[in-house]
């Protein structure tokens, strides 16, 4: 029989709780303290299950009747009324802007899979979170994260821009998962309409250098990658010419490195004369790495060298203010400086293993090694005043603290 206002008031509590029906599954349960709940009672994929709507008379009949008719329509839809309202619970508990729940996702998931996750919280701190930071996440459009990326390229840093949008990408995917949003809107925006690839002409100054070498050496990286990053620069040579030496290759009576044709981009062989610099980075590097054949063999497999990202992943971990740049600039970086410096085009261009074009290219097989041997040194020993200058800078920026810990890394 179904109920009726009159009905449901004449209830009274008892020393258990009991259910009164109404009809399609409705109940008002009546407790031992006197209150009336309604429930719905239904199944859902083949199991009994329970949805609470709320305390009478706060829900009238005609609304719990209504809400019973709500559930249902849920139900045939695959939807459990009861899992539901637990998840509305949750999303409720949820950061809802887009800074707090950057915190949620930093802890959750950024600090835990990512052992250097500053560039991540440098990109949230300085081009996202002042833009959108205060935005609903759920209210969060296409139009707002491709402001986010305007502003980036409109300064020139459309690798940072691209960053942006994949970091505003992993972390709207991390609130789908949470079940916050239903969409991604940085997922709409393609890679291809931020940054297009093209040549680079980023070139390093030479305060630049100081204090990108001076970073490195005082950071926490591996010793052998901190040699291999300075070696590019004094070798000019590209990263997997360097990665991928052998001590077959390396002549330490002679002071030179001698890359075999096989190995090198133009299929001609290479030789590089050493520094004094160098050479004595090529005997430390003979010590740390023991019986492999490798210059830079692979922390997991001494009989491989370490893979070809490896130093790319070392570099994103500095944080020194400098302009964005990847490692094959410093070859760019070295040809500038020294042409700068006044040095003969030709000596350049066979350190970087290029072919010179034209006529010239045809009638000049000089190997130039004398006078290639002495601008190296001289490139080297201009490379060692930049990195004391590089101190001074960073000292200057960071005051005592870098100073005592700069001293105490030497």
């Amino acid at each position: 029989m179904a109920l009726s206002d009159t009905k449901i008031r004449s209830l009274s509590a008892k020393a258990r709780a009991y259910q009164v029906a109404d009809s399609g599954g409705l109940v008002i349960e009546v407790l031992p303290t006197g209150r009336k709940v309604w429930r719905l009672r239904y199944r859902f994929n083949g199991r009994p299950q329970k949805a609470t709507l709320g305390e009478y008379p706060a829900f009238t009949l005609a609304e719990a009747r209504l809400w019973r008719e709500e559930c249902r329509a849920m139900i045939a839809h695959g939807v459990s009324p009861a899992q539901k309202k637990q998840q509305d619970k949750t999303k409720q508990k949820e950061p809802t802007t887009v800074d707090a729940f950057s915190k949620r996702w930093l802890t959750d998931i950024v600090e835990r899979t990512n052992r250097h996750p500053r560039n991540i919280v440098r990109i949230l701190d300085k081009d996202i979170i002042p833009v959108i930071g205060q935005l609903k996440i759920e209210d969060l459009t296409t139009a707002q994260v491709q402001e986010v990326i305007d502003r980036i390229k409109l300064r020139g840093s459309d690798h940072v821009a691209l960053l942006a949008r994949n970091v505003l990408k992993r972390m709207l995917a991390y609130a789908i998962s949470r079940g916050i949003i239903f969409n991604n809107p940085a997922a709409a925006i393609e890679a291809r309409y931020i940054a297009q690839a093209s040549s680079r002409d980023v070139s390093l100054t030479a305060q630049e250098i100081g204090i990108l070498l001076r970073g490195i050496y005082t950071s926490g990286m591996n010793r052998r990658h901190k040699l291999a990053l300075h070696l590019l620069i004094l070798c000019m040579v590209r990263k997997s010419e360097l990665i991928e030496a052998t001590w077959d290759e390396i002549n330490f009576l002679t002071a030179e490195w001698r890359i075999p044709a096989e190995r090198m981009k133009m299929d001609k062989a290479h030789m590089v004369p050493l520094s004094s610099q160098a050479l004595a980075m090529f005997e430390e590097l003979k010590f740390l790495a023991g019986s492999s054949p490798y210059v830079f063999p692979s922390r997991n497999d001494y009989r491989h060298p370490i893979s070809k990202t490896t130093l790319n992943a070392a570099v994103r971990t500095l944080d020194l203010n400098l302009r964005d740049f990847v490692i094959h600039d410093f070859r760019r970086t070295a040809s500038t400086l020294l042409h700068e410096q006044g040095y003969n085009s030709d000596w350049v261009e066979k350190c970087l293993a290029h072919k010179i074009a034209g006529v010239r290219g045809v009638y000049n097989r000089a190997e130039y090694l004398g006078q290639r041997r002495e601008m190296l040194q001289a490139w080297a020993n201009f490379v060692d005043a930049q990195i004391e200058e590089g101190r001074k800078v960073i000292i200057g920026r960071f005051g005592k603290a870098y100073k005592a810990e700069d001293e105490e890394r030497k």
